[in-house]
């Protein structure tokens, strides 16, 4: 019998979360969340996943004792919230863990774009030492566009301060104290904030009204020449309308450290598999096409993982597993 279930945890994560809470009714797997592998699903009242595990409603009517989800991220549209509320499951989240981390990996991207370090790095590894074609630009004195300003993003803009950048932002809920402390400016609306910018930084989560923020109409409103990086969600962003501008010369570059979808063909014969839809393999191609084009830097999904960052978030879903235990819970996802 196990009644928490542990899913996508990496043997480091296993040796962490063990010397914190005991191993007597917990279930531990690197998979993504299956049922099946449960000993009894019907007996699992805890449940924690990373944002790979897709927890819709059919996934969860496997696990009818279910009234914890621990997720181990800040983000939680993995997770079906309506089903969630209509069967008294709560959702506990980490809100705060990489704040420093992901605003790092950001100015890694924006760096690697504005010097461009991965072609010199790959020239020099050839024992090509030229620097024809290698110019990049300074960031002091540039305009960086903050969507979203909260943890991350504010974060964000402690960096380009110190970059002695000009920052402007958008957030639903301006904080002028913030702004003020901070010396950057909030526009009030996004059309203003790509037309003004030359470096656009997304940092806003992923709902319905901002999937596709960037699109087809308002990417060319964009600077030419100007650099796009999305550390937060993939569907952010409109993948065929930011190819068609980088294609077009009009966006000078873009750092992804998320893709609009993050499933990847590990093998070619899964092309010929039933569990892959038209749309799917569009967005595989979408995706292979940006990965081939010099000026896109990037990454893996993980803006957030550094060793600091991992321990952060397992503390605290180790913290909110115990205190949902204890009658108190924590970080609770209204």
């Amino acid at each position: 019998m196990a009644k928490r279930a542990l899913f996508e945890m990496s043997p480091a994560d296993e040796d962490f979360v063990f010397r914190h809470i005991d191993k007597h009714d917990t279930f531990s797997t690197p998979e993504l969340f299956d049922h099946s592998l449960l000993p009894d699903p019907k007996q699992c009242r805890t449940l924690s996943v990373f944002i790979n595990s897709r927890l819709d409603g059919a996934a969860l009517s496997r696990l009818p004792a279910l009234k914890l989800i621990a997720t181990r991220s800040t983000g939680y549209d993995h997770i079906d919230l309506d089903y969630c509320r209509s069967h008294g499951i709560t959702i506990s989240n980490v809100p705060v863990y990489g704040d420093n981390t992901v605003a790092e990996h950001t100015f890694a991207l924006i760096l690697a774009l504005s010097r461009k370090v991965i072609q010199s790095h790959a020239r020099a590894r050839s024992g090509d030492f030229s620097p024809g074609g290698l110019q990049g630009f300074d960031l002091r004195g540039k305009t960086l566009g903050v969507v979203g300003t909260g943890h991350i993003g504010v974060h964000v803009i402690r960096i380009a301060r110190g970059f002695m950048m000009k920052v402007i932002a958008l957030d639903s809920r301006p904080d002028k104290r913030l702004a003020d402390a901070l010396d950057f400016d909030y526009v009030d609306a996004l059309d203003t904030l790509l037309v003004a910018s030359d470096i656009v930084t997304l940092h806003a989560p992923l709902t319905p009204a901002t999937h596709h923020m960037i699109n087809s109409e308002n990417i060319w409103h964009m600077k030419k020449g100007s650099l796009l990086i999305n550390t937060a969600r993939g569907g952010l962003v409109d993948t065929d309308s930011l190819l068609a501008a980088l294609e077009a010369g009009h966006c000078g570059g873009a750092g992804l450290d998320v893709f609009e979808s993050e499933a990847l063909i590990k093998e070619e014969k899964q092309l010929l598999s039933n569990q892959y839809n038209i749309e799917e393999l569009r967005n595989v191609v979408r995706n292979l096409a940006l990965l081939r084009r010099e000026n896109v830097v990037v990454t893996p999904h993980i803006a957030f993982n550094s060793t600091e960052a991992s321990e952060r978030i397992l503390l605290t879903t180790i913290q909110n597993i115990q205190a949902f235990e204890a009658g108190k819970p924590a970080n609770v996802v209204e």
